[in-house]
């Protein structure tokens, strides 16, 4: 057996196309969407050499692989890494990697403590933030959409709703980037990540000691449970750390993209303007068009076949949840952005038992900002050139100068 990237170096399966392709290159990070059409008419699946893997672009087998939990499994590791045959750089999560039945035990405790109720009591707080931060912005003028708003929103909102007694809003963002640039090769990109870590999880692993937190937050939910032995207080340690990689990062992304959606489509805009009831399916449609996390990995746990291709057990996965958001034998007129859309079925929250646990609460937060942003701009104007920022998992700007224009 040959490893290759912390995986086992599969072959090319019969009948796969072999493309010759770096989906980590920065280029491709940068602006996918040529690599997303290319990916797709390759056909169901392709074969990556340069990685040794599997990768599926179109909706239906990408869909197949990413909500199997029994045949293509996240316990061993979704990115490139299988934890199988290697110690990952943390302990995995016991939400995101683990399968049935230990999964089945935990994402149990996580969803009570972001619970639709739970969520709703923090909706009134989410409200008065976000309005407090767009008349800011409109008052500001000219401001950067990424540290300003998209960064500055969710890292007041989201910690408040843990219950962090110790906020550090650039930690917390360079955290959930690191782990998500943590999921690919070990390319420059995630080693620049990973070189933050000796500062970052320490910090980390403090604030979600339980007596870090305040009473009332879903962190102290959280750790009720391990009061009533449902999990140990390792776990619930382990659940509020699951919390703070995924809860903020992908928020952020949202909104950034979010904003350069209606900056660059103002007929967009002004549909939400005349109607903020509209903020919710908005959110939905940059869901799909942007997809925040690009590239998630299974891994096969057996031998299988999807749409005819044969895959042996131990073969890696990229499923290219952007490619397939943008799948024209899904999505009519895929590459256009159209708030009306109400998107059913995206994969950006992904599917099956491993969607994510926590979209409800970011449902909250861009349906709070979002309805803001339409209650009090009038106009979303870009005040230069937006740059993206190259992750392994996450497509996300870097940088964006904007300008809101008050009513």
């Amino acid at each position: 057996m040959t490893m290759h990237e912390g995986h086992i170096a599969i072959d090319p399966p019969s009948g796969v196309s072999v493309w010759d392709v770096d989906p980590y290159d920065e280029a491709v990070l940068v602006a996918p969407e040529p690599y997303y059409a290319d990916l797709r008419a390759q056909g169901p699946f392709a074969y990556i050499p340069s990685y040794k893997v599997l990768a599926c672009g179109r909706y239906e087998e990408t869909k197949e692989v990413f909500g199997d939990h029994e045949r293509f499994v996240s316990s061993r590791g979704v990115g490139l890494q299988d934890f199988m045959h290697g110690e990952p750089w943390r302990p995995p999560s016991i939400v995101l990697e683990v399968d049935p039945p230990y999964h089945t035990r935990t994402r149990r405790v996580i969803m009570r403590a972001l619970s639709p109720k739970a969520v709703a009591a923090m909706k009134e707080q989410f409200r008065v933030d976000a309005e407090a931060l767009v008349d800011r912005l409109v008052e500001q003028g000219t401001f950067e959409a990424v540290t300003d708003c998209a960064e500055a929103y969710p890292t007041t909102v989201f910690p408040k709703a843990v219950g962090l007694r110790d906020v550090d809003p650039r930690r917390l963002v360079d955290y959930g980037a690191m782990v998500f640039n943590a999921l690919g090769p070990d390319n420059a990109i995630r080693q620049r990540a990973m070189s933050q870590a000796g500062h970052i999880v320490p910090w980390i692993t403090a604030s979600c000691a339980r007596e870090n937190l305040q009473e009332g937050g879903f962190g102290a939910t959280i750790y009720e449970a391990a009061k009533d032995e449902e999990v140990t207080d390792e776990e619930a340690a382990m659940l509020v750390r699951s919390l703070l990689s995924a809860g903020v990062d992908t928020t952020v992304t949202g909104i950034g993209n979010a904003l350069w959606c209606l900056a660059t489509n103002p007929e967009a805009f002004e549909a939400l303007k005349a109607d903020p009831s509209l903020a919710r399916p908005c959110f939905e449609e940059v869901l799909r068009y942007t997809s925040p996390v690009h590239t998630f990995c299974r891994t096969a746990a057996v031998d299988t076949e999807v749409s005819g291709v044969k895959i042996k057990e131990g073969s890696k996965i990229l499923c290219c949840l952007g490619a397939a958001n943008l799948d024209g034998d899904k999505w009519d007129s895929p590459d256009t952005f159209r708030i009306d859309r109400r998107p059913m079925g995206h994969l950006a929250f992904g599917v099956g038992v491993h969607n994510c646990v926590g979209q409800n609460v970011a449902r909250a937060e861009l349906d709070a900002l979002l309805t803001a942003i339409a209650e009090r701009v009038d106009r979303i104007e870009l005040a230069g050139d937006p740059v993206w920022r190259p992750n392994n998992a996450v497509h996300a700007l870097d940088r964006m100068p904007v300008r809101f224009v008050g009513r």
